[in-house]
């Protein structure tokens, strides 16, 4: 098969006085996602989709929480990583659409430069790379402000 799709889904809980990175770029909020690396959840569920699209795993797979070497690692590296990973085997990225569920902030001033950003690391144009944000309608733990979500959609092909 020449063309495939992966789907990827990433959740981190929000805690005050931490940096909130989402899409590659950092996003002002008294609250930020917590976790062994920068905790971008929008680039974790990217990885996981494109991942997934090339049955290689997972992102825990390749980049575990239990090494060193990802402890506070800029998310954006773990996403070149899996772009050169599919590329040495024989796969190109396609497009990439994200959902990005969270109360606050507003995301759509930052949804052209997170576009931007990702699509830099994926060596692709910005048009290839869609993400839109909406909230849980204040219902769970998204609702209540305690974490963040993302869904993600990849399209891969043979080179």
């Amino acid at each position: 098969m020449n063309i495939r799709v992966g789907f990827g889904f990433d959740v981190h809980s929000l805690e005050e006085g931490i940096p909130f990175y989402l899409g590659g770029i950092l996003i002002p909020h008294s609250k930020g996602a917590k976790g062994h690396s920068d905790a971008d959840v929008v680039l974790h569920a990217i990885c996981d989709a494109l991942l997934g699209a090339a049955a290689l795993g997972d992102i825990g797979k390749h980049f575990p929480d239990t090494s060193n070497e990802f402890k506070g690692i800029d998310s954006k590296i773990l996403l070149r990583r899996v772009v050169e990973l599919l590329a040495s085997k024989g796969y190109q990225a396609g497009n990439v659409d994200v959902s990005l569920v969270l109360e606050k902030p507003k995301i759509a001033p930052y949804i052209t430069q997170m576009q931007h950003s990702i699509a830099e690391v994926m060596n692709t144009d910005a048009g290839n790379i869609s993400v839109k944000a909406t909230t849980n309608e204040r219902m769970g733990f998204v609702g209540r402000e305690e974490g963040v979500a993302a869904y993600a959609v990849a399209l891969i092909s043979k080179i």
